[in-house]
C-alpha cells in the first residue's frame, strides 16, 4: 500500500508537463518546505472548482453569466477566433494581436482517439454564428492532420451552408506545433498570414 506521499506524488505526476522528479519536488515543497502553502493550495482549488466553470457562449473560463472576453464590449463584435482549448485563447490573448471574440471547441476530430463531433463544443457554435452576425471566422487551430481535418469539417458542415467568410492562421506555426507554444511575435504573424479558407 502507498504512503500518502506516494500517493501524493503520484496524483502530481499525473498533472500536465510533470514527471516523476517534478512532481517528487513539487511534494517535498508542499510538505516539507513549504508545509503553510499547501493549506493555502487547497484552499484556492477548492475555490476554484466550485466558483470557475465554462462560458456558456464562448467555453472559455469564467465565474459568473458569462467570460471577460465576452463581456468586454470594445472588442470587435464582426471577429470570432475558434480555438482548440482554453490554454489556445490563453495564448493569442498573451500576444495581444487579436481583439474580436472567440470560441473554444474543447479539443479537435480525432477517429483514433474516438473524439467525434459530438464530443466537441459545436452547439453552442452554430446558435452562436445564426445569432451575432460575425462577418469573418479565424480558424486557429494546431497546424497537425487533426487540426486540418477539424477545419475541414467546420468548413463543411457549419461555415459553408451559413456562408461566413472563414479564414486560417499559418504562418509562423510549424507544422505539428501547438498555440500555446508559440510566442507573442510567432501569434501575431500567424494571424497576419491568415488565408481564406475554402
Amino acid at each position: 500500500m502507498l504512503s500518502a506521499f506516494e500517493r501524493l506524488q503520484q496524483s502530481l505526476k499525473r498533472l500536465p508537463g510533470l514527471g516523476y522528479r517534478s512532481a517528487e519536488r513539487l511534494a517535498l515543497h508542499l510538505l516539507v518546505e513549504k508545509p503553510e502553502s499547501g493549506t493555502e493550495l487547497i484552499e484556492l482549488l477548492k475555490e476554484a472548482v466550485n466558483s470557475v466553470h465554462a462560458c456558456p457562449a464562448c467555453g472559455n473560463l469564467c465565474e459568473g453569466e458569462r467570460c471577460d472576453i465576452c463581456s468586454d464590449t470594445s472588442r470587435n463584435p464582426d471577429l470570432l477566433c475558434v480555438v482548440e482549448t482554453v490554454p489556445d485563447l490563453r495564448s493569442m490573448e498573451r500576444a495581444g494581436a487579436y481583439r474580436g471574440r472567440y470560441h473554444v471547441l474543447q479539443g479537435k476530430l480525432s477517429p483514433i482517439h474516438g473524439v467525434g463531433p459530438e464530443h466537441l463544443n459545436l452547439e453552442s457554435l452554430k446558435s452562436r454564428l445564426e445569432a451575432d452576425g460575425f462577418k469573418e471566422v479565424i480558424l486557429a487551430l494546431s497546424n497537425d492532420i487533426e487540426g486540418e481535418a477539424t477545419c475541414h469539417y467546420l468548413q463543411e458542415e457549419i461555415f459553408s451552408p451559413l456562408q461566413i467568410p472563414v479564414s486560417r492562421i499559418g504562418f509562423g506555426l510549424p507544422s505539428g506545433g501547438g498555440i500555446p507554444y508559440a510566442d507573442a511575435t510567432t501569434l501575431r504573424s500567424a494571424l497576419d498570414g491568415r488565408r481564406s479558407y475554402d
